[in-house]
């Protein structure tokens, strides 16, 4: 009778602690605190789920995920920009899913095909110009950067960068490679100076009239003119009478050992309805990734574009050949 009291006690506490730990999940993210955590914590307050993150850069979560394999306790990747979403299908440290909710809730350009990650809020990779050098008409395509009148006044991030790498990844399936190869070649023949680390600092350069125009991320620039409304720099939207806008994301996809992955899943798909997609986006001043849902009232101040469809798994798969032609090219 005691022992079997005692195998009902065992079994009664490991009962216990499976549903315990199945109310606690584990997140990689190289989202930094502030853009993720207010989404973690809605969750929580409506489902009583807590998650935990770690935040780091994207390389070494990827090789944390490797490293750990099917002892991780990671239950959800959250990372920016396709390219990188794609490398960690490839390998291997994500879970292919079938999700009505999310294939509902998220265009299929910006998901990956095997349902293995999503878009959660988007970016447009855009021009920023000066208003007061820039005079009407002489900004129209990202090819047009290459043009002769913009000699000596174009400034660029380093092709380091995985941003860059996905828009020139997007431009060899678009226009070919060695028209994406001459167009490179025209930018960097216009630069007014070394390339940038960030898009921020070349934001500013546009403002101090180091250069009149350059690439960046549109959330950058929601960020610098919150922090100075008066900031001398306007977005254009380039490629408006053909493919649109390059539109790239920040994403998440379950991981393939995931400890607790029902309830990764029910936390992922939710991040794409309505509720989640406003505050996902408003953090970072970004696009929500579900169309029913519109932008803030300052990122929609921006004005409107004609994005481009290209689904952004082409960024990963063509980012070897991106690198080695912005490396030909003489972008540094």
């Amino acid at each position: 009778m005691q022992l079997r009291s005692l195998f009902a006690a065992v079994a009664l506490a490991a009962t216990t602690f499976t549903a315990n730990a199945a109310e606690e999940l584990v997140v990689y993210s190289a989202r930094i605190d502030e853009l993720i955590k207010p989404v973690f914590d809605a969750y929580t307050e409506k489902t009583g789920v807590k998650i935990s993150f770690i935040a780091d850069k994207e390389a070494p979560l990827l090789a944390r995920l490797q490293a750990e394999g099917e002892n991780t306790p990671a239950d959800m990747l959250i990372t920016v920009d396709a390219g990188n979403l794609w490398q960690a299908a490839q390998q291997g440290v994500l879970e292919p899913l079938n999700s009505a909710v999310i294939a509902k809730n998220i265009p299929a350009q910006y998901r990956a095909t095997d349902g293995s990650w999503t878009g959660l809020s988007l970016r447009a990779r855009t021009l920023a110009y000066s208003p007061e050098r820039i005079k009407e008409g002489e900004l129209s395509t990202y090819e047009g950067l290459a043009d002769k009148h913009l000699e000596g006044r174009v400034c660029l991030r380093t092709s380091q960068k995985v941003y860059n790498q996905s828009l020139t990844a997007t431009m060899i399936k678009t226009l070919g490679e060695e028209k994406t190869e001459a167009v490179i070649k025209g930018w960097v023949n216009n630069l007014a100076t070394d390339v940038f680390a960030d898009d921020t600092a070349l934001l500013m350069a546009i403002d101090a009239g180091q250069c009149d125009v350059g690439l960046v991320n549109t959330y950058y620039y929601g960020r610098l003119a919150k922090q100075n409304p008066n900031v001398k720099v306007k977005l254009f939207w380039p490629n408006q009478a053909d493919r649109g806008v390059h539109v790239n994301l920040s994403g998440a996809g379950v991981t393939k050992h995931a400890p607790h992955k029902a309830e990764a899943i029910k936390l992922l798909e939710w991040m794409t309805t309505p509720e989640a997609q406003r505050l996902f986006a408003d953090l970072n001043q970004e696009y929500p990734a579900n169309e029913s849902v519109e932008a803030s009232a300052e990122v929609q101040s921006w004005g409107t574009f004609k994005p481009d469809t290209i689904n952004v798994e082409v960024a990963g798969q063509l980012q070897p050949e991106a690198i080695k032609l912005m490396d030909r090219a003489g972008w540094k």
